[in-house]
């Protein structure tokens, strides 16, 4: 471990964020009473330019209006390359109620957009003598996020949650691909015997985001998965971004949802299983080990590291509910 030793993120559960655009306004009360634990109101890409005013009108008023309990309240502003998103920023800042959390800001390139944002952001906070600091998460969607994304993620003590945006990123990339997320049906592996193993064209910028994240005490989330009739596709690619770190992921349809929960609430039987590997290992600490075996298996510090983080998943879901 670095002597300087990396910050922890925020202890809050993130395994589903629920997107909506903010100008249907039928959507938020199902929106606030889903079992989400992020909610976004949007106010970019799923907003038509004609209808930017009313829909930030709208988003504004549901802020309290509504009874969003314990979830984590997010507003997705526009990109910085249109002329929409400093109203957003000043008009929710002045306007709206403070059990606003956070604001999404998507289509970041570089940490000098984090830096305009959070200095707009600051100024209209100590004209409105806001006390309740808005947080930042941001959405990786272009060549250019992905190379800076370890600057972007240490770019302001306001950084809460960085999601990967594969559409737009894809776009971006050059990727001979339409999908939002998912296997690519021609990016594959031939084995000798012809047969095609598929592989996962999102890997490494996903691996990329977590460790940038994981340094700076941010936390990673996946992003979109387009396809809302292929639930096993979404449990797929949910599942590989689990296990590569990521806290949660995108539902852009209600039944998303509970595959996301699903996949990021830790089983009974991994928690009891890590709960044992503490056991085990403080046993062996008592007897003056360093490790020890657990069910024909070699456990040692490290081991009680990765079970600590099931545990602390775990116990911060059961205090939610």
């Amino acid at each position: 471990m670095s002597f300087r030793l990396q910050p922890t993120p925020p202890a809050r559960p993130n395994r589903c964020q629920l997107f909506g655009p903010g100008s249907n306004t039928k959507l938020f009360a199902k929106m606030a009473a889903s079992a989400a634990d992020v909610i976004n109101l949007d106010l970019e890409d799923s907003v038509a330019p004609t209808d930017k005013d009313m829909a930030r009108a709208n988003v504004i008023e549901a802020i309290g209006a509504h009874d969003w309990g314990t979830k984590t309240l997010s507003v997705r502003i526009n990109s910085l390359d249109t002329p929409y998103w400093y109203r957003d920023v000043v008009d929710l800042l002045e306007q709206a109620d403070e059990r606003l959390d956070q604001i999404m800001i998507p289509k970041v390139g570089c940490a000098e957009d984090i830096y305009a944002v959070d200095a707009l952001v600051t100024a209209v906070e100590a004209a409105k003598g806001r006390t309740k600091k808005i947080g930042f998460e941001v959405i990786i969607e272009s060549a250019a996020g992905i190379a800076h994304v370890e600057a972007i993620a240490a770019a302001s003590p306001r950084m809460v949650a960085m999601s990967l945006g594969a559409a737009d990123f894809a776009a971006s990339m050059g990727m001979q691909t339409t999908g939002i997320g998912g296997t690519q049906e021609d990016y594959y592996m031939l084995a000798p015997d012809g047969a095609r193993h598929m592989s996962d064209p999102w890997h490494w910028a996903q691996t990329a985001i977590v460790a940038a994240c994981r340094t700076h005490g941010v936390l990673p989330v996946d992003g979109p998965f387009g396809d809302f009739s292929d639930d096993e596709g979404y449990r797929a690619q949910a599942r590989r971004s689990a296990v590569l770190g990521m806290v949660g992921k995108w539902a852009i349809h209600p039944k998303q949802i509970a595959l996301a929960n699903e996949v990021f609430t830790p089983s009974d039987e991994k928690v009891a299983e890590a709960r044992e590997i503490l056991a085990a290992m403080e046993e062996a600490k008592a007897n003056n080990a360093g490790a020890t075996v657990y069910k024909g298996r070699l456990v040692d510090i490290a081991s009680i590291k990765q079970a600590e983080v099931i545990v602390r998943q775990a116990e911060l879901i059961s205090g939610k509910s």
